[in-house]
């Protein structure tokens, strides 16, 4: 059936989200892949998403290892940089989507503060028609209970829905509720994919 609505992650579909690219070039590899044996940072994102406190959570963790204090600071502190850039053809998918009349939600793993933040940069993150941050929604993909919010919420039946994220647990999860999915390596794919839904023509999703 064709989708009635349009479901988007963010990190890494409409901005990249590379904190090892960024660690590779401020510290350099070897040292990058030293810290991040030592310590589990992604873990510690995760309670960000969940709804820890941005700061609070980062410069905790940065004490209990002196030794990585300062680079562990630096996902907070310089943090803009590691969710950067934009994917540009992708705001315009979900623009060009929106010019349609088709809702386009968020369905994201993003802290509160941290999404609060990235919006002051990337305007459009404010724009869907609906948003489902997994901060304020305490919970993160691929945890079912999320995908069972945004269900009860929307008004838009499972199978009607069409989800893009970047990670294959998310859209598994996703697609073992019904939805339809893909799994984004590039704004071109995305892009293919929603004009063989019928929702954008080629021109439109250019």
């Amino acid at each position: 059936m064709q989708p009635q609505a349009v479901v988007f992650d963010i990190g890494n579909v409409l901005i990249e989200w590379q904190p090892e690219r960024f660690y590779d070039r401020v510290i350099g590899p070897e040292r990058r892949k030293a810290m991040f044996e030592a310590v589990d940072l992604h873990a510690m994102n995760d309670i960000v998403d969940m709804g820890g406190h941005f700061t609070e959570t980062i410069y905790a963790t940065a004490e209990q290892y002196p030794a990585w204090r300062d680079e562990i600071r630096m996902w907070h502190d310089r943090w803009i940089e590691m969710a950067a850039p934009a994917i540009p053809h992708s705001a315009r998918l979900m623009r060009a989507l929106q010019a349609k009349g088709v809702p386009v939600f968020s369905l994201t793993n993003f802290g509160i503060q941290s999404f609060d933040y990235a919006a002051t940069h990337y305007p459009f993150m404010r724009d869907f028609d609906r948003q489902y941050i997994s901060g304020h929604m305490q919970v993160i993909k691929p945890d079912p209970k999320i995908y069972e919010m945004l269900e009860g919420d929307c008004g838009v039946a499972p199978e009607a829905l069409i989800f893009a994220d970047d990670r294959q647990d998310n859209i598994d999860m996703a697609a073992s509720r019904g939805w339809q999915v893909h799994l984004f390596d590039g704004p071109q794919g995305w892009a293919d994919r929603l004009v063989k839904t019928g929702l954008l023509n080629k021109d439109e999703a250019a």
